[in-house]
């Protein structure tokens, strides 16, 4: 039998004396060394769709991982190569090699938006390195070769000379895409979409009190750095922040839809007599804001 699935079945044996019936899971620092991975590794997986978690309560952060899940990962052909082959990052000169482009070309692509980063960490300078997932370059390098060899596209050309930085975007929006899919709380799908935007967007966006602390108590934690110096912290206050005004505008009509089917879904109790929040327009904000045509009509990234 392979080793990863004698682990599992020990780990099974070890939830079974805990917990009973088909939701047996668990903790994270289990599920790590019974997948013979490490807890970084086991956090992007679960990051990226690639395992399954649970949370026993709603109102708990502690996720659990499904012993059916390890079993599942476990008996996968290729286990475990396959499994960190999956979850390998690169940083820019590595990926540069995946392309095989030369590093600035990379970094043009990546600004560009051609393909997102997954994971950053800041330098002794405080300056982003970005991380990118080994398998998506891959599939950029198949199925755009294009993009490989000779002069950009003129779109990405005038991106590029407009100064534009797609990297933080495509980052913010997987982290809050990942967060919307792992919960089936449309309280939850609406903290989301809040989580970047500023408490004064916020508060312009839902007016109602209850209903912003509601979204603040689900808020998502979209990363787990917590750097020491000031100006660290505010460099991923920065990357955690929706910049420029498409962007702003885009998670403000992803807030209007979720809001609107969390307050039929699940209404917020309310002392008797207090008045219900208006519903948003049906477009979200308003078609008479600043650059709320472009943001209808540019693609999702």
């Amino acid at each position: 039998m392979p080793v990863g699935l004698v682990r599992a079945e020990k780990v099974a044996e070890k939830a079974g004396a805990r917990e009973t019936g088909a939701a047996e899971a668990v903790p994270m620092d289990e599920a790590h060394r019974a997948l013979g991975i490490r807890p970084r590794e086991l956090e992007l997986a679960v990051e990226l769709g690639a395992l399954a978690t649970v949370t026993p309560r709603r109102e708990s952060h502690h996720r659990r991982v499904p012993v059916a899940e390890l079993t599942r990962v476990c008996a996968e052909k290729g286990f475990p190569a396959t499994l960190r082959e999956r979850l390998r990052l690169v940083g820019v000169r590595e990926g540069a090699g995946l392309l095989g482009v030369t590093p600035v070309r990379f970094a043009r692509l990546a600004r560009a938006g051609c393909f997102g980063p997954v994971r950053f960490s800041l330098n002794r300078y405080r300056a982003v390195v970005w991380l990118y997932l080994a398998g998506e370059l891959r599939e950029v390098a198949e199925h755009q070769p294009a993009l490989l060899r000779g002069a950009l596209p003129e779109g990405l050309r005038r991106i590029l000379a407009e100064g534009e930085d797609w990297r933080p975007r495509h980052w913010r929006n997987r982290r809050i895409a990942r967060a919307a899919a792992r919960t089936d709380d449309p309280w939850a799908v609406a903290a989301a979409h809040a989580a970047v935007l500023t408490s004064e967007v916020l508060e312009e966006a839902v007016s109602d009190p209850a209903e912003r602390a509601r979204l603040e108590e689900l808020r998502p934690e979209l990363t787990t750095a917590r750097p020491e110096s000031f100006a660290a912290r505010r460099v991923v206050r920065e990357l955690l922040t929706a910049d420029g005004e498409e962007e702003i505008l885009w998670h403000r009509l992803g807030l209007a839809s979720a809001l609107s089917t969390a307050r039929s879904a699940r209404p917020l109790s309310r002392p008797e007599g207090e008045p219900r929040p208006s519903p948003p327009p049906a477009g979200g904000p308003s078609s008479h804001e600043p650059g709320a045509a472009a943001v209808r009509a540019a693609p999702r990234r």
